[in-house]
């Protein structure tokens, strides 16, 4: 996302998410698992999408969380797109449906979630986040490790690449 962006939802992180969970700079995540193979890097990598916006249009409650809810049809449609690619691969916590959100508190107690969403929704006014491309990471038993880049182009999805998705 753009580094405004960016700076707002990791200071809203480092605020309120547990630090000792707290291994991850702010994102939003398409999938919680791809392959760790070959394929993959090369389907991401390939991959032409142009940068787009995402409004952010509210708080969710996670249950022992409170994020912040995104919703863009570039996104819809990305998201849709590469589901389409590694539909054959992907685990059932990534078949549940996809709802957008950049999370800012996790694994904590429902009352604390409760209580930060009403105390966040008395200021909050929705915005908008650019999005400029794909961080691949690897899940490590806790800690995550930074795996690749893929910024987005500025020009339009390569048909002949859509039409293999």
């Amino acid at each position: 996302m753009d580094e405004n962006s960016q700076g707002f939802f990791n200071t809203k992180r480092q605020l309120y998410f547990p630090p000792e969970r707290n291994f991850l700079e702010a994102h939003l995540m398409l999938f919680h698992q791809l392959p760790n193979d070959p394929e993959t890097y090369k389907v991401l990598k390939d991959f032409s999408y142009e940068p787009f916006s995402l409004n952010i249009v509210g708080l969710m409650n996670l249950g022992a969380g409170v994020a912040y809810r995104a919703e863009s049809s570039e996104l819809n449609l990305l998201h849709k797109l590469l589901s389409t690619h590694f539909k054959n691969e992907l685990i059932p916590q990534d078949l549940q449906g996809f709802r957008p959100h950049i999370t800012i508190m996790n694994k904590t107690t429902p009352e604390r979630a409760r209580a930060l969403i009403k105390e966040l929704s008395v200021s909050f006014e929705p915005f908008s986040v650019d999005s400029l491309g794909i961080d691949l990471w690897q899940y490590l038993g806790g800690p995550w490790q930074h795996k690749c880049s893929y910024a987005f182009a500025e020009r339009l999805l390569d048909n002949e690449l859509q039409s293999k998705l």
